[in-house]
């Protein structure tokens, strides 16, 4: 039987260049933990490098009893390059110059994501999971969400430990509930990993 996945989907905290979460990124992987405390998480997925490890660590233990799973899936890697005439006319030359300062593309772990953390689930009741990831996957995934050309994943940015909704039911279409929520935040912890122009007061 098919039932109901609700995926909730977000950036690691904010990072020191050590590769370890600042005091503010701390801070807001406990907040986002305590914003889940009345959601009946079933898991909590998280990639392997250190950040997104001790984000999904300080999101579990505000859940307890929620068990932690690192998947190679959910790691950091780009998930797709475009071609130059995929893009918009008018920003496509922005778009492909940014592209290619990034490491080549790996498109089959992009689609092992998609098959391990979207979709309905072969369960007798919904599943409500936690998805711990990097900005890149986040954006692919909201994309696939909205059955959006692959590359407007260029295009999305995630805040720091801000809350990403997917609804993915049996035989509907994905919705996305809610997107880079920032509510569960204090206002100083909010819109890090942000460009500033992007800052919304």
């Amino acid at each position: 039987m098919l039932s109901t996945r609700y995926l909730f989907l977000t950036r690691h905290g904010e990072t020191a260049r050590n590769g370890s979460l600042t005091e503010a990124g701390q801070r807001q992987a406990v907040l986002l933990g305590r914003r889940l405390r009345d959601v009946p998480v079933t898991s909590i997925h998280h990639g392997p490098l250190p950040h997104t490890a001790q984000t999904a660590e300080l999101i579990a233990a505000q859940l307890p009893g929620v068990p932690l799973h690192v998947d190679d899936a959910a790691g950091d890697f780009v998930p797709y390059t475009p071609m130059r005439e995929e893009l918009p006319e008018t920003s496509g030359d922005l778009l492909l110059a940014f592209a290619r300062q990034l490491p080549p593309a790996d498109e089959e772990r992009a689609a092992e994501a998609e098959r391990r953390f979207t979709g309905p689930v072969l369960a007798n009741e919904p599943r409500y999971e936690v998805l711990v990831t990097h900005h890149f996957l986040a954006g692919w995934l909201v994309r696939a969400a909205q059955d959006a050309p692959p590359w407007r994943w260029l295009t999305l940015t995630h805040a720091h430990a801000g809350l990403t909704v997917i609804r993915y039911s049996p035989g509907r279409p994905a919705a996305l509930l809610t997107y880079n929520d920032l509510s569960h935040l204090a206002a100083e912890l909010r819109w890090t990993g942000f460009p500033p122009d992007f800052y919304v007061p």
